[in-house]
């Protein structure tokens, strides 16, 4: 192994400190194949290449905007591909948003809902509470 390819290449403990994530989550990517095997060195110490780096930024940053490991895979299957479109990544971006903006939705209507029956408990040492009443909601 040259002077350069060590250089260049990290083991895993150090690409998870450079990283801010731990090893296991490194495996676990390695092991549903969003990395590719790394080199290993002749003692059998994985070597990640600076794209192997670049490639984890890329997915702990997708997994930071929200998007599943399957949208992730359809992008970096565009961008390995290299036969992607500036429009085609916006489609998969907008369809992202358009999934964490119903979510938000959904959130504000759970808040809504809980800022609701909160309202109406009196937070006493009574036994009758309008939140349980609230949860096991009208049977008849």
């Amino acid at each position: 192994m040259s002077f350069t390819l060590a250089r260049d290449h990290v083991k895993r403990g150090e690409l998870a400190r450079r990283s801010g994530c731990n090893l296991e989550t490194i495996r676990y990517y390695e092991g549903i194949k969003l990395l590719p095997e790394p080199a290993r060195t002749e003692s059998g110490h994985r070597l990640y290449s600076i794209d192997d780096q670049r490639r984890l930024r890329f997915i702990l940053r997708s997994r930071e905007l929200g998007f599943s490991i399957d949208e992730i895979r359809s992008l970096l299957s565009m961008v390995d591909s290299g036969a992607y479109t500036c429009g085609e990544i916006h489609a998969l971006t907008q369809e992202h948003l358009t999934l964490v903006s119903q979510k938000i939705k959904d959130l504000k209507k759970l808040e809504r809902t809980l800022k609701n029956i909160s309202s109406e408990c009196a937070n006493s040492d009574a036994p009758d509470c309008p939140i349980v009443e609230a949860l096991v909601g009208d049977a008849g």
